[in-house]
């Protein structure tokens, strides 16, 4: 199993089924991360209670002490994934349906779209990446990874059919 980082708004929609789909940046000369059947943990923003529980913010917001998902261990993980495409595009390449995908909704005031779920991602995409150099305007290579939920006895089956 491999981790995978998530925001809380992203975590939220992986468990409202509403996201199945996301980019990362593509490095030139690099392989992909992932492939089909690949099986990754997801790290969210987390915290331990005395007793050993955890806690999730995008389940429970009104917790303090949140601890950055980059620490989260792999026991403290509750969301498992199965890879099931990947493939390399730009990320203006984005699709209405894709941004779907990605977790993002059209935003519809008076009947009318006011911002589309592309329009959504690419502030989103900004917002996490322009600093960095990756922004929408310098339109990026990605890995665009496809996945589906699992549980977590699915996850540790497949772990025990490969040895690990």
């Amino acid at each position: 199993m491999k981790p995978i980082l998530f925001s809380t708004p992203m975590v939220q929609a992986i468990l409202d089924g509403r996201k199945t789909m996301t980019r990362r940046i593509r490095k030139p000369l690099t392989l992909t991360p992932y492939k089909p059947g690949d099986i990754l943990w997801v790290r969210e923003t987390w915290y331990q209670h005395y007793d050993g529980s955890y806690a999730y913010r995008a389940s429970a917001p009104e917790n303090t002490g949140w601890k950055p998902s980059i620490f989260m261990p792999h026991e403290a993980a509750r969301i498992f994934l199965r890879v099931t495409d990947v493939r390399a595009e730009r990320v203006q390449d984005i699709t209405e349906e894709d941004a779907k995908a990605e977790g993002c909704m059209p935003t519809i005031l008076d009947g009318v779209v006011f911002i589309s779920a592309k329009g959504e991602f690419h502030a989103i995409w900004d917002n996490l990446n322009a600093k960095r150099g990756f922004g929408w305007d310098a339109n990026p290579w990605v890995w665009v990874i496809s996945f589906e939920q699992i549980s977590e006895q699915e996850a540790k089956e497949h772990d025990r059919f490969l040895g690990n």
